[in-house]
């Protein structure tokens, strides 16, 4: 399970916008799609996670350190604002655990025995194409 990180209402600027897409005459005229800003920098995360997510390579963080998340699959303004509160506590929650140090590991003695084995016959393989001198 992951760790749950509150995120304060009055960091997150949501604005109602015209959603894309088909929908009719319904699309034109209401105003239903949701758009998230959040700033990284000035919220009141922890340090670390904040510096995982400005670290991270996801296309909904600005390089000036915004998460703009657009959310427009439902008809109803409460449904897509609740939708993009949730995937930007999803976003923030996928960085707040810790990533786990990766220690290498050794391959087995019997992994380094087949790979030299493959060595060799690969190596007389290669050694049979050569010129055929006759003596």
């Amino acid at each position: 399970m992951r760790a749950r990180i509150a995120v304060l209402p009055e960091e997150v600027e949501i604005t109602a916008i015209r959603a894309q897409g088909a929908g009719g005459q319904n699309v034109n005229k209401v105003a239903n799609a949701v758009h998230l800003r959040f700033d990284i920098v000035a919220s009141s995360l922890p340090d670390a996670i904040r510096e995982r997510l400005l670290a991270l390579g996801d296309q909904r963080i600005s390089k000036d350190g915004v998460v703009i998340i657009k959310a427009q699959e439902f008809r109803s303004l409460g449904k897509n604002r609740a939708e993009a509160l949730r995937r930007l506590e999803d976003l923030i929650a996928s960085v707040a655990a810790v990533p786990k140090k990766r220690r290498p590991g050794r391959p087995t003695r019997s992994a380094v025995a087949r790979r030299l084995e493959d060595k060799t016959r690969r190596a007389s393989v290669k050694s049979g194409r050569g010129k055929v001198t006759v003596e």
